[in-house]
């Protein structure tokens, strides 16, 4: 017998009456927990949390199949469906820049059977768009941070620049000319050469693509002069030569790359953009789920087997304690508004 939080509709009220409304545009699911509780429903939450999980749980993941995310996200949830004797399914929802499916995630029960599966552009989002269709913070529970994605910043091998301070001598010698790559407009990589543009004081130019290959595709073949990206999508051009690799993107040297300087290290000083991957629940998740799944994961992410399956996907096992993961996203959540406001960045 299914507890009866299962059966409650969640879907908020006259949606349209909202779009006038300041940020959040929905009614946070945080609000109708404590109405369930006040009604007498808290035995059967409670209920319902010691014996989950007694089915399968979804994880939703706001991007395409085969990205990155899957591929951090699909060894993590075999692990965890094994160590429970309950499938953990991936259920893909791209489009948005990811608020489809973050938007299903924080519409769902809040049971622990819906779960999202996303990355740091969740704590974007908000800084580069007027409007979404959900509060990044109150309608959704942080759970346990995954994996930590150090960026990289390369250049074409025939811009005459073998170090961040000679890229930024370059560009201030060219101001308006020099031009760098990104996944789209909002992408990390894109807020991360704007950081560089305002924290290096510089005039370079955004060449916003429809994902991260074409933009590798397109300073490999020198049409940009450079770009930020991930480890894994440009490791084999930069393993050719046919990217220079110049510094990692983190505050700290990345022991995937530890012979590479930071950003900070190669001349600009409080550069730190990196990426992440996580998983959250709606609003109102109960502790006792909030806890057994940051526990489990963080166990499995000990094992030396999945810590080099993430590293061989250019990502570092984290772990940690829901409280930790919360801190991450309130951090990236001021990181990012404030580059998004002194850069003027948007998504649209």
């Amino acid at each position: 017998m299914q507890p009866p939080v299962l059966a409650l509709d969640t879907r908020p009220c006259a949606p349209r009456a909202r779009l006038t409304r300041p940020l959040p545009l929905t009614r946070p699911l945080s609000l109708t927990i404590p109405l369930l509780l006040a009604l007498g429903l808290a035995p059967a939450l409670a209920a319902a949390a010691d014996a989950w999980p007694s089915r399968a749980v979804r994880w939703i993941v706001p991007f395409p199949a085969g990205g990155p995310v899957d591929l951090i996200a699909r060894p993590v949830a075999q692990r965890l469906g094994e160590a429970w004797g309950q499938p953990v399914v991936l259920d893909f929802r791209p489009g948005g820049g990811s608020m489809i499916g973050s938007e299903a995630v924080a519409r769902a029960a809040p049971d622990g059977y819906t779960m999202l599966a996303t990355v740091a552009q969740h704590a974007i989002n908000p800084a580069i768009h007027a409007r979404m269709p959900y509060d990044t913070v109150r309608d959704f529970t942080p759970v346990v941070q995954v994996a930590s994605s150090p960026f990289m910043l390369v250049v074409n091998p025939a811009l005459p620049a073998r170090s961040v301070r000679e890229l930024l001598a370059t560009a201030r010698a060219r101001p308006g000319q020099l031009t760098y790559a990104s996944a789209g407009p909002g992408s990390l990589n894109h807020l991360a050469g704007e950081m560089l543009r305002t924290v290096g004081k510089v005039d370079i130019v955004h060449v916003p693509y429809k994902g991260g290959a074409p933009a590798v595709a397109d300073v490999v073949g020198g049409h940009v002069a450079f770009m930020f990206s991930n480890i894994v999508g440009v490791a084999s051009q930069v393993k050719a030569g046919r990217l220079r690799p110049l510094a990692v993107t983190t505050a700290s040297r990345t022991p995937l790359l530890p012979d590479l300087p930071t950003m900070a290290e190669a001349g600009v000083p409080g550069f730190d953009a990196e990426s992440w991957a996580g998983v959250l629940g709606p609003a109102g998740l109960p502790r006792a789920v909030v806890d057994r799944t940051a526990r489990e994961i963080d166990r499995l992410l000990k094992a030396p087997d999945l810590r080099e399956t993430l590293r061989a996907q250019g990502a570092e096992a984290a772990g940690g304690t829901p409280e930790q993961f919360a801190a991450r996203i309130t951090a990236d959540l001021a990181r990012w508004a404030k580059v998004a406001r002194e850069s003027g960045a948007r998504a649209d």
